[in-house]
């Protein structure tokens, strides 16, 4: 047994993705927010990279259509491969850390409890 202390596992700001991947701290405005459909998740795989036998870090869902994807990350990014053929533009983090939406059209990067999304995601 062990006498090494455990990690805590914390929950990354959301400013911070922000920070990296948009150069802002501050929430950006979302065009696409109408086009929401679907705000749950079928399943807890990437079926593309599963069928190859690759495996994932993270999965992103489709707000469009519900399309479950692996992320940026990975190899394959199938998420991104999604958008780049269907043009739909939001994403959700399927990740149990991560609490938040990304718009491919207007790099942004939003909270899930943004007054953009206006019970959307209920």
């Amino acid at each position: 047994m062990s006498n090494a202390p455990k990690l805590a596992r914390i929950r990354v700001p959301n400013w911070y993705y922000r920070l990296k991947y948009t150069g802002q701290m501050a929430e950006k405005h979302c065009s696409h927010v109408e086009q929401i459909q679907v705000v749950a998740s079928n399943t807890d795989i990437c079926r593309d990279c599963v069928a190859t036998g690759d495996t994932w870090p993270a999965l992103r869902m489709c707000l469009i259509c519900g399309y479950v994807g692996c992320c940026d990350k990975s190899r394959n990014q199938h998420t991104r491969k999604h958008y780049q053929a269907t043009g739909h533009p939001l994403i959700l983090s399927l990740h149990p850390r991560e609490a938040w939406v990304w718009c491919y059209e207007d790099r942004a990067l939003l909270d899930l409890d943004s007054p953009q999304f206006a019970g959307r995601l209920a």
